[in-house]
């Protein structure tokens, strides 16, 4: 199972639709989170293009004025879907994987940059994830740092990563390790601010079932933000390993009977 979370920044770029439209044929995307997309709807012709013109279906969340917006796309192929749910922050798919009959939460989040916002979100997370019977995978634009080294700067406040922390510890949370640089996220100005805002958070049963489960951050060429690549890496659908015999091992003590059978 493969997917890419995505603050996208709006959709004036052509730039990032051939970029989509490339990474799905070249990773097999199973599903696209995307957030702040600035828009109410898509044609249809759009979203073809985002995802290669695979079966995919998709719910879209309109901004709140001139900020956010979301859209969240799976492959038909790949999952079966039961609910939608939509809240002020996030978008949650409960999927069925027909591969392996796995159910689980598929969860989207954009957490907001005001800070007279953020209480609410966090407050919106815990419901969503703490009333959920199945597993979880949230993933997106947090907003919010864990750690003062997920910044590149002294200017740091500790109360919303302390309340972050909280809720991750409280709904028995774990991130998954990011790999391919330490920053998603990044200003305009002159002196640049570097911070890692974007992340996936998966539940102990998730982990359990992927255990080799891998976050990749890919370029930010072009986007402030960093699309983040996740891929479970199940060994059982990609390589099994095969039995072999060495005749010299009949050579060895301890092997009588099966000289018995060979001679």
């Amino acid at each position: 199972m493969k997917g890419i979370f995505w603050n996208y920044n709006g959709f004036a770029d052509c730039k990032k639709y051939r970029f989509l439209s490339d990474l799905t044929k070249e990773k097999n995307l199973d599903f696209i989170a995307l957030s702040e997309t600035g828009r109410a709807n898509f044609p249809q012709s759009t979203l073809n293009n985002i995802c290669a013109g695979r079966d995919f279906i998709w719910h879209c969340m309109a901004p709140r004025g001139r900020s956010g917006g979301m859209i969240l796309g799976i492959h038909l192929l790949t999952f079966d879907i039961g609910e939608i749910e939509e809240g002020e922050f996030f978008i949650c798919f409960k999927v069925r994987h027909r591969e392996d009959d796995f159910k689980f939460n598929l969860i989207s989040v954009y957490g907001p940059a005001q800070q007279e916002y953020k209480s609410h979100f966090l407050s919106e997370t815990v419901r969503v994830c703490s009333k959920e019977a199945l597993p979880i995978v949230i993933g997106g634009d947090f907003n919010i740092i864990r750690r003062p080294d997920e910044k590149n700067n002294d200017n740091y406040n500790d109360r919303w990563p302390f309340m972050f922390n909280a809720v991750i510890d409280s709904l028995n949370l774990r991130e998954i390790e990011m790999t391919g640089r330490k920053f998603t996220w990044a200003n305009h100005l002159q002196n640049q601010t570097f911070e890692k805002l974007d992340r996936v958070l998966v539940c102990t049963d998730l982990e359990a079932k992927y255990p080799h489960t891998t976050v990749y951050a890919l370029t930010r060429e072009i986007s402030d933000h960093t699309p983040l690549l996740l891929s479970t890496n199940n060994p059982s659908s990609a390589y099994q390993p095969q039995f072999k015999f060495e005749l010299g091992w009949l050579l060895r003590d301890g092997y009588g009977c099966v000289e018995q059978y060979t001679s």
